[in-house]
């Protein structure tokens, strides 16, 4: 397990049955950004690309988003995602988490919206800002728990 009081390497993934938006995070750990979205094809390609990513950006854990029901519950396009997501950490043999990303697809397309672009054309776009708002909900959690930590302790 990794030292969480230590700067961290990410990669969040908006995983998608056609696309997988792929974020990153700063040298700090506190802002996550969209880096670029992957159109899946094969298994062996998809992690061939993610691990030309993970290697040049010293990725240490990956983060991504689970479509949890609007009730809180699994369903089966969480459950597709959990296993595509569980065999991309094996293969890269990395450590894997996930965070909510219940409406984080609306959030991105009303992001693209306010630029004044069409979310039909930009899809792409829309699946990296997404992972964008994954990582960063994971990163301010995670930032919101080691300060509530560091007061306890």
């Amino acid at each position: 397990m990794f030292n969480e009081k230590l700067w961290i390497s990410a990669l969040g993934l908006d995983i998608g049955s056609k696309r997988v938006g792929i974020a990153g995070c700063d040298g700090t750990g506190l802002i996550a950004t969209g880096i670029t979205t992957l159109v899946r094809s094969s298994f062996d390609r998809d992690v061939a690309c993610l691990r030309e990513l993970v290697e040049e950006r010293r990725v240490q854990i990956l983060v991504a988003g689970l479509p949890y029901s609007l009730n809180g519950e699994v369903g089966t396009q969480a459950r597709k995602v959990q296993k595509y997501a569980t065999r991309i950490a094996t293969a890269l043999e990395l450590p894997l988490e996930y965070a909510d990303e219940r409406l984080t697809s609306v959030g991105a397309e009303e992001l693209i919206q306010a630029q004044g672009m069409s979310p039909s054309r930009h899809k792409g776009l829309i699946d990296r800002k997404a992972a964008a708002l994954i990582l960063q909900q994971w990163l301010d959690e995670r930032r919101q728990k080691q300060e509530r930590h560091s007061q306890s302790s």
